[in-house]
């Protein structure tokens, strides 16, 4: 297959690659020189020389099956496998004797004799390492007649012809034929051209960490099973990654894409825009038509893994529902009309210069997205600063991760995580809290599960017993299910632990830290009320299991703690991270690979919207507003005044909405009516503007109230970058052109002009050197670098010319670390006899933020709707079965879905997810947020669950609304 924009080596080597002293040894003449332990099969790659193989594959570890591979090496009896051979000093290896040769075609001769050679009408034709290798090793004839096989010949499910000289009536059924498993949406799995390979089992043990697939039988009657006897690939553990897919060298397991448009082409390198992994892809074409995406061998944040989204869910990109063109109505009462670019634009840049004039430029706002590039987001922000004059900004990154880089910013003094992924591989202790990598990052769980395989332990602290505390061949050491709402104290009792037993690292603390500060510090936490005893009726959490837990983390070795929504989302968001921030200070996990402070981001972009200068206090980088010096930076650059005061936070412009002060809003790609806190609120918000601006892929929730829909353009029609989780930079390159003509970078330009500024990029690299220019940690930064590197992770700069993997080396960047008292202070948010359960909310494996893209690709087979989990107990209070549809109320609101009757969650405790607009779960959210930014308190709702018998009447309204306003008028002929 061509490479079309591939400026690295992506060649298999067969084996996994190895480090160690140089070993020195000959291959068919050729002196070749590699590491201890890299087999010979890879040695041999290394000089050139290919060496047949259908087992062998350089994403897993070598087995040895096939035995396509022989060579004869000098000195040594028979003819050993070349992928389990590991060199020697002085080895001579011939690769292609006659003996060799033989032996080989020998063997592929009993390969294809069990095959069906129907390769011209084959789907993997072209794409097949099996009719690779029987081109490779010669084979022109094949000597043993088609018998007793495991393919039908006839197509039928029917015996042969030929099989009658085994005395088999004519046309009795194959008993060793088994059909095709079309069970997935995305893959099928023809057990008929399966060659036992192994490939897939072994992927989804070394790769996933599933464990799914397993090799049944024996001998002749070997063949993959991807579960009991009942179990097909949608109903086996299977969590369609794609790791088997892509590791099968026939089309046993293939593509239904491939199967349809044929074997791609060429390819494309691009970064997935599902969560923040930041996982690398190459977009296989045809023409212009994309095949399949492939996760890439080279990416830094996968290593050639996937998930089912990213690996499957691209389908939206093409979805019929899709909006191409751009769309305007005087009111939201009105149908929507579709017009051409300068009528919608024209009509916009109108509507916001009427509304500065007058009611004022701080009457405007926009809120830009955690979905789009770098490059879009800062035009976005730039928007409002330089055009509208003001800092009215704000992202979805307020809503679920700004605590992040508040807690961090204080403690250590920058506002991002401190390691790069492939630092989990020397993790010894990995706490994991209000995180659910498996569902939320499974590549990074796949990671990390493979670590703990290898012998890492595991401390959970999460209100749900998730997949981490108990899977195949994982379990955590602790599961600590506290009560949704107390982590600061749960995070002091541990505190509480290491300090009073002297378990913190002296000498790591009078070093880097502020001595004086840990003092009082430790005074705060030693006292009593921070025991897990005092605090074990509050948190739910038992204390002596926390007590080893808290030994475990300062004692285990290299110590990590992961992060995600459920640490940031409440009303002491900030004070957790900084909490978490004190643990890893205290004993010493800062500064070196395997440790750490790590926040699980959750939108693909989330990292990089923050680094922007998307909210309203800050400008690209971190740095205040009311800062002189960094003001005067921008004012050069865009030869504008930067307003000093801070501007509206999302929840502000709302409020000021409704009181009539804030008119106009510009939303590039996020669905707020869907995804933020107190649904009532925000349609009222909305409701109440006289200029809505929507850009986005779909006409989403919030263009239920918007007056301009400007048409936006997929991760697969733009150039940009993303920052993952890891702050790693990544390149987004174009597969395709844009389907409404134009990226969103040029799309918020052509508005910016409109309305008078001048704008004149080409490229969204320009735009890139502007941001360096301009932000001290992407001075660096530029795309002839990023396709040098691959990518980059920031701070990137004369001091870093090639990134930071690992943070606070030597020093932290604040200078010394800063121990901060945590006090816990209880949520505003109460149970109480009327509501008295606690609602939590999360993610699926299967579905990705509100949906809008997930719902739209055959993701929908797993999760079609969203469904409460209630524990055993709590049911039977309530009468309830699994199934049964339910009301869920709280003092905000109420809505009403099916429930799931599990033991997952504790007594007390109710958990759903928020992907589906029919269910709307935020309709039941408060507008309870954290202290210090706002972060909403999804996590802690009061609520009450009663049996219900159909759509609640706010459903019912908001479903009538929908479809008033996704009225368009037909096309004028």
């Amino acid at each position: 297959m061509k490479d079309f924009i591939i400026p690295w080596d992506d060649k298999d080597m067969g084996t996994p690659a190895r480090t160690g002293k140089p070993v020195h040894l000959t291959i068919d003449g050729i002196a070749v020189t590699v590491p201890t332990g890299t087999s010979v099969m890879r040695a041999a790659a290394e000089a050139g020389i290919a060496v047949p193989r259908l087992c062998a594959t350089d994403s897993v570890e070598a087995f040895g099956s096939c035995r396509l591979c022989v060579v004869e090496i000098e000195g040594r009896r028979g003819t050993p496998a070349s992928c389990t051979t590991p060199v020697q000093d002085g080895m001579t290896v011939r690769t292609q004797s006659s003996r060799v040769k033989k032996i080989r075609r020998g063997v592929m001769e009993l390969y294809v004799s069990d095959h069906p050679l129907d390769c011209l009408t084959c789907s993997a034709n072209g794409d097949c390492e099996l009719q690779d290798m029987a081109g490779m090793v010669g084979l022109r004839d094949m000597r043993y007649t088609p018998g007793h096989n495991h393919f039908d010949p006839s197509g039928t499910g029917a015996r042969s012809q030929s099989e009658a000289r085994l005395r088999m009536p004519v046309g009795e059924a194959n008993p060793r034929y088994s059909p095709k498993d079309l069970s997935n949406p995305y893959f099928t799995y023809d057990p008929a051209k399966c060659i036992v390979c192994s490939r897939c089992v072994r992927a989804c043990e070394e790769v996933q960490g599933t464990f799914a697939l397993t090799i049944e039988g024996r001998g002749f009657d070997s063949r993959v099973s991807a579960g009991g006897a009942a179990d097909d690939f949608l109903t086996s553990d299977c969590v369609s990654c794609g790791a088997c897919v892509q590791a099968c060298p026939t089309a046993t397991l293939q593509e239904n894409s491939v199967a349809e448009l044929g074997t791609p082409d060429r390819s494309v390198v691009t970064t997935c825009a599902y969560c923040g992994v930041g996982c690398s892809f190459k977009a296989e074409l045809n023409g212009d038509e994309l095949v399949r995406m492939v996760p890439w061998k080279h990416g830094k944040a996968n290593r050639g893994h996937s998930c089912v989204k990213g690996r499957f869910a691209y389908g939206y990109a093409s979805h019929p529902d899709r909006i191409l063109k751009p769309m305007i109505r005087a009111r939201i009462e009105d149908p929507w009309r579709e017009v051409d670019w300068d009528e919608a634009l024209g009509f916009a840049a109108a509507r916001l210069t009427a509304i500065r004039q007058q009611h004022g430029r701080k009457a405007l706002g926009v809120i830009t997205s955690s979905r789009c590039t770098n490059e879009e987001t800062f035009l976005v922000q730039k928007l409002t600063r330089a055009v509208f004059l003001n800092n009215n900004t704000d992202t979805c990154a307020r809503v679920c991760h700004s605590p992040t880089g508040y807690g961090l910013g204080k403690t250590f003094g920058t506002s991002a995580g401190t390691q790069d992924f492939d630092s989990v591989e020397q993790v010894d202790v990995a706490l994991v809290i209000g995180a659910n990598p498996t569902d939320g990052h499974p590549v990074f769980a796949s990671r990390l599960k493979k670590r703990l395989r290898q012998g890492a332990k595991l401390i959970v602290i999460d209100p749900r017993r998730i997949d981490l505390v108990k899977s195949a061949h994982v379990s955590a050491a602790h599961h600590l299910p506290l009560t949704p709402g107390t982590n600061v104290a749960v995070i002091s009792a541990l505190a509480h632990v290491i300090v009073t037993e002297a378990l913190y690292d002296e000498a790591f603390i009078r070093e880097r830290c502020d001595w004086d500060e840990f003092i009082a510090f430790a005074d705060f936490v030693s006292d009593k009320r921070h025991a897990p005893e005092s605090t074990a009726l509050l948190t739910g959490v038992n204390a002596q299991a926390l007590r080893e837990a808290a030994r475990l983390y300062a004692t285990g070795g290299n110590a990590a703690i992961y992060y995600g929504l459920g640490v940031t989302e409440h009303s002491q968001g900030s004070t957790t991270v900084m909490a978490l921030a004190n643990l890893a200070m205290m004993t010493g996990n800062i500064g070196r690979a395997g440790v750490g402070v790590n926040p699980l981001r959750g939108q693909n972009n989330v990292q990089g919207s923050c680094d922007m200068g998307s909210f309203p206090h800050e400008l690209p980088g971190y740095r205040h507003v009311k800062g002189p010096e960094v003001r005067e930076i921008f004012e050069k650059a865009w030869r504008v005044p930067i307003d000093p005061e801070p501007g509206l936070r999302i929840p502000n412009m709302l409020d000021a909405a409704v009181e009539g002060t804030f008119k106009a809003l510009y939303c590039q790609g996020e669905d707020i009516l869907q995804s933020d806190p107190d649904t009532r609120h925000v349609a009222a918000g909305l409701k109440a503007m006289d200029c809505v601006i929507v850009h986005d892929l779909f006409l989403n929730e919030t263009a239920n109230y918007a007056h301009v829909f400007l048409p936006g353009s997929s991760f697969l029609e733009k150039n940009g970058t993303f920052t993952n989780a890891e702050r790693r930079i990544n390149r987004v390159r174009k597969v395709m052109a844009p389907k409404n003509g134009y990226e969103d970078w040029e799309v918020t330009q052509m508005l910016a002009n409109a309305m008078g500024a001048g704008w004149a990029y080409t490229d969204p690299g320009q735009i890139m050197a502007e941001i360096g220019a301009t932000t001290p940690s992407f001075a660096g930064v530029t795309y002839d670098r990023l396709d040098e590197l691959g990518s980059i992770q920031w701070p990137c700069n004369a001091d870093h010319p090639e990134g930071t993997p690992l943070m606070h080396v030597d020093g932290f960047v604040r200078g010394k670390g800063r121990f901060i008292v945590t006090e816990y202070v209880a949520t505003d948010e109460r149970t109480g006899p009327r509501f008295p359960l606690l609602l939590t909310t999360g993610r699926i494996l299967s579905q990705y933020n509100v949906g809008a893209q997930t719902r739209r690709t055959e993701n929908v087979v797993w999760h079609d709707q969203d469904v409460l989990e209630l524990h055993p107990h709590d049911a039977e209070n309530r009468g309830l079965n699994d199934g049964d549809w339910v009301r869920l109320a709280s003092r905000t609101g109420e809505t009403t879905l099916r429930v799931r009757v599990t033991d997952r969650v504790s007594p007390g405790v109710v958990y759903t997810t928020f992907h589906h607009p029919d269910t709307q779960a935020n309709v039941v959210t408060t507008d309870f947020s954290d202290w210090a930014t706002n972060c909403p308190e999804y996590k802690v709702t009061a609520v009450q669950v009663s049996p219900s018998n159909g759509p609640s009447d706010w459903q019912e309204d908001y479903s009538a609304q929908a479809v008033q306003a996704r009225r368009i008028l037909p096309a004028a002929e």
